[in-house]
């Protein structure tokens, strides 16, 4: 396994070594893929529409949502054509989306070879710098389409297989082959639909890999479900893996030339007596565990604070700014930083007073909007992204995610921004909380609830506190004087983030991606409000 890894360093050298070339030439990097992807973009059906000619026309390139180029790939998807790309479009996928409508992304080979040459500059730069590797073994996370039943399935004007089967879907065949290799979880796993079924198959699955050294998912808040799950189940799973055991030993004294004979386990009974513990120790479950790779800023930062405490031993580290639509920064560890992947991706940001700068054109310490222009189809798309120039790496700027573009809430004026929530739940005790959403309630009369996962002190407490907060907002508080808001609630409960996970995959969203807002611009769904409110009165009573 040793030489496999080191194979894989050699064969993704030239790869990295590329990248960093780029590094310490952005603005030339920039130019060369933006003629790249304008070649691809004028001899497409939408660069004829447009009526573009040379590179001087780049302006000319409206700056879109995805709203405004949904009819193009609806056409395309229905018709199996390619419209948006001189390049045929080989899959779509879903976004997952934390609000609003998922939407289908197009592919393309270009495309989906960027996702790769992303992969393999940052698994090159984990094992030149990263921890020492010697299994390989990864759980890639595997993003079922939950609550979707078969009939519905069969039912849909699109064919399954357009759609991304696996997220390793995303790298090319060799890569996606060598990968399969490594992987630990098994593949039917992203055909369930039942939540229950996919975290037993699941759990049992992580439960049996005593080499597993990776874990790469999106959402921190995705593997605390698991673990609650393995916790909660721990009995039931261990008499499991215990009667899996007993089974692959009568085979051994049935057929003895298929498999070595061997005495008792230790390091298995070991575990048995792990797994049935009243409290769990994780960093000795998985004694081979080095890294955990998942979003680790903004919303996702107490998430991925409290993997930290359970693997203390263990790099949690983010994973920059990766969306469905494209692969746009990177962690690198001799970076200390997310650096943008400038030669596979046109990058423009839209600056506080409304202009556009390229990369090379940024100032430290200022906060942009993302603008993107991809090998799939996507130009001068509008992603939403929010991030600061921090600190440079090769003449590069470093990128970080501070949040998304339209994250208000007002539901009769008081116009609550997501960076304000946020400080003014940093202000609360709630160092035992790892998942924290406010969300807005339209009836029976306006007000706002603060979601919990856990909590050291009482929701009544609690929701005195948030009210001062809340007040310290001119809108928020006269809104609450002129009784147009009702006083803030919190409600708690450790089956919270999986209900509200739940409730979005009912929609389309995919669950081991799923993205928490710290604060809903949307008003909460009197259903789902209903089944909020029991989770918490069965927890308090």
């Amino acid at each position: 396994m040793n030489l496999i890894i080191k194979l894989f360093k050699k064969i993704t050298e030239s790869t990295s070594q590329k990248f960093h070339h780029a590094l310490k030439k952005p603005q030339i990097s920039q130019q060369k893929v933006q003629n790249e992807i304008f070649k691809n973009l004028i001899k497409s059906d939408y660069g004829r529409y447009l009526r573009l000619k040379t590179i001087d026309d780049w302006h000319k390139i409206p700056i879109v949502e995805y709203q405004n180029i949904k009819n193009w790939v609806h056409i395309q998807q229905q018709d199996k054509t390619h419209l948006l790309s001189s390049e045929r479009v080989i899959f779509y996928e879903k976004t997952s989306g934390s609000s609003g409508a998922a939407k289908s992304i197009p592919y393309t080979k270009s495309l989906r070879h960027s996702f790769n040459k992303m992969f393999c500059i940052w698994a090159h730069d984990l094992i030149k710098n990263g921890p020492d590797f010697n299994t390989g073994k990864i759980y890639f996370c595997i993003s079922p389409q939950l609550g979707e039943k078969k009939s519905e399935l069969e039912k849909s004007s699109l064919s399954k297989s357009q759609y991304l089967q696996d997220d390793s879907d995303y790298l090319d065949g060799w890569l996606k082959f060598l990968i399969g290799n490594f992987l630990i979880s098994p593949p039917s796993l992203n055909k369930l639909t039942d939540a229950e079924n996919f975290k037993h198959q699941l759990a049992s699955s992580l439960l049996k890999s005593d080499n597993l050294e990776i874990i790469s998912i999106w959402s921190p808040t995705f593997l605390k479900v698991i673990l609650d799950y393995i916790q909660q189940h721990r009995k039931q799973l261990a008499l499991e893996l215990k009667n899996v055991m007993s089974a692959r030993r009568r085979l051994m004294l049935l057929q003895p030339h298929l498999f070595k004979q061997v005495s008792a386990n230790p390091e298995f009974n070991q575990l048995l007596q792990r797994i049935n513990s009243n409290k769990i120790p994780w960093h000795l479950l998985w004694s081979e565990l080095k890294l955990i790779s998942c979003w680790d800023s903004t919303n996702a930062a107490d998430g991925a604070k409290f993997l930290r405490s359970l693997f203390p031993n263990v790099l949690v580290q983010g994973k920059g700014l990766l969306a469905t639509e494209a692969p746009m920064t990177i962690p690198l560890i001799s970076a200390k930083g997310c650096v943008p992947l400038l030669n596979e991706v046109f990058f423009e940001f839209i600056d506080e007073s409304g202009f556009v700068h390229q990369l090379h054109q940024l100032k430290q310490g200022d906060t942009y909007e993302m603008i993107i222009s991809q090998k799939g189809g996507l130009y001068r798309y509008r992603i939403g992204d929010r991030v600061r120039f921090t600190h440079s790496y090769l003449n590069t700027p470093c990128l970080e995610f501070v949040g998304r573009k339209k994250e208000v809430s007002d539901l009769v004026g008081e116009k609550l921004h997501s960076e304000f929530v946020r400080e003014v739940l940093e202000s609360l005790p709630l160092q035992a909380a790892c998942f924290k959403s406010l969300v807005p309630v339209k009836y029976p009369k306006e007000h706002y609830i603060l979601l919990l996962d856990n909590a050291e002190y009482a929701p009544e407490e609690i929701a005195i506190l948030l009210e001062e907060g809340l007040q310290k907002s001119h809108h928020y508080r006269r809104a609450r004087l002129l009784e147009q808001l009702e006083t803030a609630r919190v409600l708690i409960s450790p089956k919270i983030p999986e209900i509200i996970s739940l409730h979005k995959t009912s929609l389309g969203k995919k669950w081991g991606d799923l993205k928490h807002d710290i604060l809903v611009n949307q008003p909460i769904e009197n259903k789902l409000l209903t089944e909020l409110e029991k989770a918490f009165l069965i927890r308090h009573n």
